[in-house]
């Protein structure tokens, strides 16, 4: 196999780009979200009540919206536009997209009569704070329909990219932080004058925000010729097809949130704030997984797709490798960044209004063990679209409950002496785990696979990295002044040495010559001089 970029490299980064950038619009879009709950809420009661009432509907979505069902759909849909013409495909688009509005309904309906039992297992220390409980309760059956309009919004999304339309539903969950914000913020201010907590308002506005992300989407699948016609054949072999490939990733998923229900019923039992410490270093984590692992995994998946139709193994492995490594370049970086600019950059964001100095520095605290896993976390992203493109869909599976176990018993292990930095150790843990586990497999599974080319990026990414945060660590040493002072001189200060440390990378990376590196600078190069 050759040991250069994929003839798709370029086709892929260009995707990945557009995606990147509609993701970090909705990421800076979720940390003004984030920064409103904490000037207006801190961390503590009302905060830790909503994160546990979202994190309810937001583990089906997982499983039915962003996970197994995106995945799946986009396998089976990639093959029936390549294969089947576009009755079939316009077809079997309907009628998925009839069988899950059903299906997801039913479930809503179920979770919010059985709101109360759930809350009471997934958080039952809540019921030592005086209506804590309660109020978990409200906000969990106002947020449950929010899995109906996220999870169809996955499915138009996976229509979309297998039609080379990356940027709008990319951008779609910009909208969702939108609705959340503006209609949140205004009912938040409203309730309390009607006898309502405030915080109910910001659960309002995820459900306008669920819809959005739906709706925004909507006229660009119609610019395809697309039309719902709500059809219901449970025997059509295209749901069959889905339904199947589904099932054992469902399977693995629910490990993952077997994981999260762990995570929070751990820190549940933590002292309070421990969640809201949690949830805030974690939304940071995941702005970097979002622009690079995410973004990455939605632009080479429908490519697997129909290198895995055509047959075309070779150009299936060229495709993963570049595409890896090009999500190690920029994830490995973005680790040493958030480990060592943790602090500067949540007391930038957080710390006004009810967030504190103390809770600065426990969410840093957070933020930086969750940092140690991001490469594993992003890099999984792209692993798993390669078992569902070969059919092997048990290995993730395998790996997910691998991974619980671990998880456990590390907490467990280690909860006492750390509290609720052992949660974020553990999901870094574990997420290195499940790496090594998935690149293990794969190397085996893909034949003639060369881990050669992975090694050695690997190493020069690693130099890169490490050379970069020499850098930036002296650089903190001598801003340390602005660093300390007002907002603007904080601001000054973070965005300097993220831009140092991001110029001192690239210009090692380019000195040592990765490929993946040097292949899109040529072509940026190319389309700057053509410009």
């Amino acid at each position: 196999m050759s040991s250069g970029p994929s003839t798709f490299t370029g086709r892929i980064a260009r995707s990945a780009g557009a995606v990147s950038a509609a993701v970090m619009a909705s990421r800076i879009l979720g940390l003004v979200r984030e920064q409103i709950f904490a000037g207006m809420f801190g961390a503590g009661y009302a905060y830790d009540a909503f994160v546990v009432a979202f994190r309810i509907p937001n583990l089906l979505r997982d499983l039915f919206g962003e996970g197994a069902l995106s995945a799946a759909f986009v396998t089976i849909f990639s093959d029936y536009d390549t294969n089947r013409g576009q009755k079939a495909t316009w077809e079997l688009a309907n009628t998925v997209l009839t069988f899950f509005l059903l299906l997801l309904s039913l479930i809503t309906l179920a979770g919010i009569y059985f709101a109360d039992p759930i809350v009471n297992l997934l958080a039952d220390d809540f019921g030592q704070v005086q209506g804590k409980t309660e109020l978990t309760v409200l906000m969990t059956r106002i947020m449950f329909p929010f899995l109906i309009f996220v999870s169809l919004a996955a499915v138009v999304m996976g229509i979309l990219n297998t039609r080379n339309r990356f940027f709008i539903p990319a951008l779609s969950s910009s909208f969702f932080n939108l609705g959340s914000i503006v209609g949140g913020v205004s009912l938040a201010l409203l309730f309390p004058k009607i006898g309502q907590p405030a915080i109910a308002g910001m659960a309002w506005g995820t459900l306008i925000g669920g819809m959005l992300q739906l709706l925004i989407q909507l006229p660009t699948l119609y610019s395809f010729g697309f039309s719902f016609r709500p059809r219901i054949n449970f025997r059509d072999p295209g749901l069959k097809r889905i339904l199947l490939l589904m099932l054992p990733a469902t399977i693995g998923l629910s490990a993952t949130q077997i994981n999260i229900f762990v995570n929070t019923n751990f820190a549940a039992s933590c002292v309070e704030g421990s969640v809201s410490w949690l949830n805030y270093a974690f939304r940071l984590v995941q702005l970097p997984i979002g622009i690079f692992g995410v973004a990455f995994s939605i632009a080479v998946m429908p490519i697997l797709g129909r290198h895995a139709a055509q047959k075309d193994f070779q150009g299936l492995q060229q495709t993963f490798n570049s595409s890896l490594i090009m999500v190690l370049s920029l994830t490995i970086p973005a680790t040493a960044g958030l480990i060592l600019l943790a602090q500067p950059i949540i007391r930038l964001i957080f710390e006004h209004g009810a967030f504190t100095g103390f809770d600065t520095l426990r969410t840093a605290e957070a933020l930086t063990y969750y940092a140690y896993g991001l490469f594993a976390y992003s890099a999984v992203k792209v692993m798993v679209p390669v078992f569902y493109a070969l059919g092997e869909t048990r290995f993730p599976v395998i790996g997910s409950f691998l991974a619980v176990a671990a998880n456990i018993l590390i907490i467990s292990l280690t909860i006492d002496a750390f509290q609720h930095k052992a949660i974020a150790l553990s999901t870094s843990c574990t997420m290195a785990m499940n790496f090594l586990f998935l690149g293990t497999i794969l190397s085996r599974k893909l034949t003639g696979y060369s881990l050669a080319p992975l090694l050695l990026g690997s190493v020069k990414i690693i130099s890169a990295s490490l050379v970069m945060a020499a850098g930036v660590w002296g650089g903190k040493i001598l801003l340390a002044p602005w660093l300390a002072s007002g907002i603007l001189p904080q601001l000054a200060g973070v965005f300097l040495l993220i831009g140092a440390g991001a110029v001192i990378y690239y210009g090692v990376l380019h000195t040592l010559k990765l490929p993946e590196m040097e292949f899109i600078t040529e072509k940026l190069l190319h389309r700057f001089r053509k410009s």
